[in-house]
This record gives structure tokens, C-alpha cells and sequence, in this order.
């Protein structure tokens, strides 16, 4: 009779605020089912979670973020792996670079971390969880016979486009000079998508960038998982998932948020910048008063829209908390808000350049959200019920825009015409703020907010389907032995 191996899995998450969050949620999803988790941060990523912090440390220390988790039972190891650049190295504005580092470089410092735990690791490590952004991992899972299992953090729609790549080439809306401008009918599991809607390096006309040979390395390799575990809900985009599970166990199991949703403040900390407590301010503003804008952690937006924006802003005459990140038009220039703004909005405004989110749109002064559209923001803008104006600027995020105002019908665009102007801004933050707001919009929202919370309750979908991947990756292991 075979004895059953442990579950222990190494998981390694991908160098972005919007991967790292999901992820670490994840590590302590799984430890909380019985596994035994490695988790990986890159050294950078260590450094800014570590600064974030506050904490007196040099690049060298090894503080280890799990430590609290361990506290409370959870049997969560902690490692860092370097991935090819000095600490010093500015990730963004060499970010070709980067790419090509990260698919050639890192790679091997991933597989002698991999081959350390192989040796050592007790219980013995059982499979690989990675971010499917990689291009790597199905060559190193083979390699150590460990299972390997695709961690995607983005809507199952996006992972469609992204798995049927191929479709998409062939029939010319991806990978040509002159990409095809008709609606697509022939992915699987999806209805009709326009070609603006695509995730926008899909629309690109020069596919020969790290970035191109990187999405065809990804698209590989969701095909060569043994699992896919995908951070969505089953019945909002039971569609897709349904066609990709007829060719790969693809696993709904979002939406991965905080144990204790009540207390945001978990176990581990995720934030790659340093936190403003905005809680102070929020308790002094009505109920519903306050909008929350936020373009997210990473994509620069052309100085011209964000001034006018600022303009909107101060013509709505509304409540607002801005996260203005310096680096929020320019990598190499930090921003600066149009002369007199800050005087202007005097006591109704505050603005940081990080914040808590979820302590943010939790609260009950919250009545609306600018986003980029960026998929924790939405997910977490459902659990709380939170009207979202959307404002996408690149990647998934138009995608994601698509699923929100013409699918689900949660979500206004902020710009209907070009150029986007102070005017259409102030209109449409008025109209979110108020109770013109469409009461299907509403409706919907609130619709999706409860399929959202049952689909974590104890029997609801997102349980289920991540007890079944436990119990088809213990067979699965079986197999290997």
C-alpha cells in the first residue's frame, strides 16, 4: 500500500503588489487546509514588504513575515530568492530589462532554491505553485517530480484569452501588422469580445518585446499545469471556467481576501509601500460622502488625463481620498498637482501615496470608487458594495472594464468620448455620488456582492472547489510516487 506524502508546496508569487496580495493569501489559505507551505518572495520584494514595515533592517536580514501566522498554528516556512538584479537595480525604469532578466536570469536561482528544498525540506516538498506569469515552472516541477500547479490572480476570462492565444493568431487579432478590428466569437467560453477590450498587450502590432515572448511563454505553460487554481468567483464567470475545466482542472477559488475581513490587519503583511491610516479623517465625513480614488501600484498615466482629473475633483465639489503615487505619471518625474489644488480642497480632501485599501472601502464614509480597474480592486469593491467609476489604463484592467460596465453592469466609464475632460469627470463622479446613480446598477451590485460572500461560506463554491483541488492533489501526488 502506498503511504500518502504530505502536502508541501513552495509557492512563488510574481514581483507585483497586485500578485504578491493574492498570493500570501493564498500560502495561508492552503495552510489553513493542512499544508505545509515554502513561500517565496523575491529579495527586492522582501526588501519593500520589510520597509513598509518601519523596521531598522538592511537589505541582508531575513525578517521573516510569517512569523505571526506560524504564532497562530499555521505551518508557513519563509525564503528569499534573488531574482537576478542587485537590490539597487530600478526594476521600472529598465523594465525591458527586467523582463529579460526575469525570463532568463531568474530561472536559475528558482531552481537551485527548488533543488535545496528537494534535499532538505522535511516533510518532504510535494508541488509547485507558481504565478503563471513565469515561463519556468513546468520545466522545474518535471525536473524535482514535484506536481505543478498554475496560480492565476486575474479574472477566468483573461486566462481564456491568454490560454487560446494560438486562436487569436491564427485568426489575426493578435500577432499581426494590421490586427483584425471585428468582434471575436471563436474563443471558447466567450460570448463576444471586442478587440479594444483585449488585455492591451494583446493589441500591441510589435509583438517582439520581453513582454510578447513572455505572454507566449505564459500561454505554454497553462497548458502544461496540473492544476489551475484561479482567483474568481464560479458563478461569475462560469462561462470561461467551464471551457478551459474541459481541458485543464481549473479550480475557482476567490475571492483570496484577509481571514477576518472585519479586521484587515492580518497574520501577514502584503504591502510593498508604506500604509497611510486614512480611518481618522473617513470617521469625521456622513456616511456614503467620500470617494476613494485609486489608478493602483504600478501603470503610469499621461500627465494630461491625471491634471484633469485633479480638475474634475475640485469642480465636483465631492469628498475624496486620492492615492497619488509620485511615480503615478512618470518613472523618472515625480507628479505634481496642478498649482492651488491643495488649497482648494482644503478639509473635504485627503491625499497619500499608499493606504490600506480594504480599511478604505470598508468604511461606511465610502460612497464610490475611481479605479484603474484592476482585479483586487473590483474584487474587493464587490465584497463591500462599492460603485466603481472606471478608469483603466493598460493590461488586464481593460479587460476587466469590460466585465464590470457591459457585462455585469456594476461599473460606470468615466470617459465616454475622448479627450477625457475636467467636465465629463465632475459629471460623472456627481452622478456615482449621488442617487441618480442607475438603480440596476444598484441592484446588480448588491446581487453580486452576496454571490461574492456565499460563494466563501462554509458550503459556498469557492470552499468546495478548493477542497476538491486538495483532494485531487493528493491523488495526483499518489500518481508521482
Amino acid at each position: 500500500m502506498t503511504t500518502q506524502k504530505p502536502l508541501h508546496a513552495v509557492v512563488f508569487t510574481l514581483s507585483l503588489q497586485g500578485h504578491v496580495i493574492p498570493s500570501i493569501h493564498l500560502a495561508i489559505k492552503l495552510a489553513s487546509k493542512g499544508f505545509t507551505i515554502t513561500f517565496v518572495n523575491t529579495e527586492v520584494n522582501h526588501r519593500d514588504i520589510t520597509k513598509s514595515l518601519c523596521r531598522n533592517t538592511s537589505q541582508n536580514d531575513v525578517v521573516d513575515i510569517f512569523s505571526a501566522a506560524r504564532e497562530a498554528g499555521l505551518d508557513i516556512r519563509y525564503r528569499t530568492v534573488s531574482d537576478g538584479f542587485p537590490i539597487s537595480f530600478d526594476r521600472k525604469l529598465n523594465n525591458e530589462q527586467f523582463l529579460e532578466g526575469h525570463v532568463h536570469v531568474f530561472p536559475a536561482h528558482v531552481d537551485e532554491l527548488v533543488r535545496d528544498l528537494v534535499d532538505s525540506a522535511d516533510p518532504p516538498l510535494t508541488c509547485l505553485v507558481a504565478d503563471s506569469f513565469f515561463g519556468w515552472q513546468s520545466a522545474i516541477a518535471k525536473k524535482y517530480n514535484l506536481v505543478y500547479v498554475s496560480f492565476w490572480t486575474e479574472p477566468a476570462l483573461v486566462f481564456s484569452l491568454f490560454y487560446h492565444l494560438d486562436l487569436l493568431q491564427i485568426n489575426g487579432h493578435y500577432a499581426s501588422h494590421d490586427n483584425r478590428e471585428d468582434t471575436i466569437e471563436y474563443i471558447p467560453g466567450i460570448k463576444a469580445i471586442e478587440p479594444k477590450d483585449l488585455v492591451s498587450f494583446l493589441q500591441d502590432t510589435d509583438f517582439s518585446t520581453s513582454m510578447h515572448r513572455l505572454i507566449s511563454m505564459t500561454s505554454k505553460e497553462m497548458k502544461s499545469a496540473d492544476f489551475i487554481l484561479c482567483n474568481t468567483v464560479h458563478e461569475l464567470e462560469f462561462e470561461p471556467i467551464l471551457a478551459i475545466q474541459e481541458q485543464r482542472p481549473m479550480y475557482a477559488i476567490g475571492p483570496l481576501f484577509p481571514s477576518g475581513l472585519s479586521n484587515s490587519k492580518t497574520l501577514v503583511p502584503t504591502s510593498l509601500k508604506p500604509e497611510f491610516d486614512c480611518t481618522q479623517w473617513l470617521n469625521t465625513k456622513p456616511q456614503g460622502s467620500v470617494l476613494y480614488v485609486s489608478f493602483g501600484s504600478f501603470i503610469p498615466c499621461e500627465k494630461e488625463k491625471i491634471d484633469e482629473i485633479a480638475h474634475g475633483l475640485l469642480l465636483s465639489k465631492i469628498n475624496f481620498i486620492w492615492v497619488l503615487r509620485g511615480d503615478a505619471v512618470s518613472y523618472e518625474e515625480p507628479y505634481v498637482l496642478p498649482s492651488g489644488f491643495e488649497d482648494e480642497i482644503k478639509d473635504r480632501a485627503m491625499i497619500v501615496t499608499w493606504t490600506n485599501q480594504i480599511d478604505v472601502i470598508s468604511h461606511s464614509a465610502i460612497g464610490g470608487f475611481l479605479t484603474h480597474c484592476g482585479w483586487n480592486s473590483t474584487l474587493e469593491s464587490i465584497w463591500y458594495g462599492v460603485p466603481m467609476l472606471c478608469f483603466p489604463l493598460k493590461a488586464d484592467q481593460l479587460t476587466i472594464r469590460k466585465l464590470l460596465v457591459d457585462d455585469w453592469r456594476i461599473g460606470v466609464n468615466l470617459c465616454d468620448k475622448k479627450p477625457l475632460t475636467r467636465f465629463e469627470v465632475a459629471e460623472k463622479v456627481n452622478v456615482l455620488m449621488s442617487t441618480k446613480l442607475d438603480d440596476k446598477l444598484r441592484k446588480e451590485m448588491i446581487k453580486l456582492r452576496q454571490i461574492s460572500k456565499n460563494a466563501l461560506a462554509e458550503n459556498g463554491s469557492s470552499e468546495r472547489n478548493l477542497c476538491q483541488f486538495v483532494s485531487d492533489l493528493k491523488n495526483k501526488i499518489i500518481e508521482k510516487v
